[in-house]
């Protein structure tokens, strides 16, 4: 069975009187979250965390050239103009201005 610790809520103005605590928290790899009016405003999160989530991703057109390069479109069971098949090629709908 997985758990998932339940992180730990402070207010605004408690994190101040608690920063130390927080932060060995944070190392620990656990979440703080931080709360105004009862309302959550802010996660707390180590480095790494923060370091993960904001890692370099490429674009969608780099990944999928990068996906062509890597297969074809006849190995994944597409026929070679599927794309051209795709896009409706009409005028489009009437608008009343």
């Amino acid at each position: 069975m997985y758990t998932y610790p339940m992180p730990k809520v402070y207010s605004v103005a408690s994190a101040r009187a608690h920063l130390p605590e927080i932060l060995d928290d944070v190392e620990a790899g656990n979440d703080v979250h931080l709360s105004r009016r009862g309302r959550l405003v802010a996660v707390v999160l180590s480095s790494n965390q923060y370091e993960i989530l904001r890692g370099t991703r490429p674009d969608f057109a780099t990944a999928y050239h990068g996906f062509l390069e890597r297969h074809s479109i006849g190995d994944i069971g597409l026929d070679p103009d599927f794309s051209s098949s795709l896009r409706d090629r009409n005028s489009g709908r009437r608008v009343r201005l």
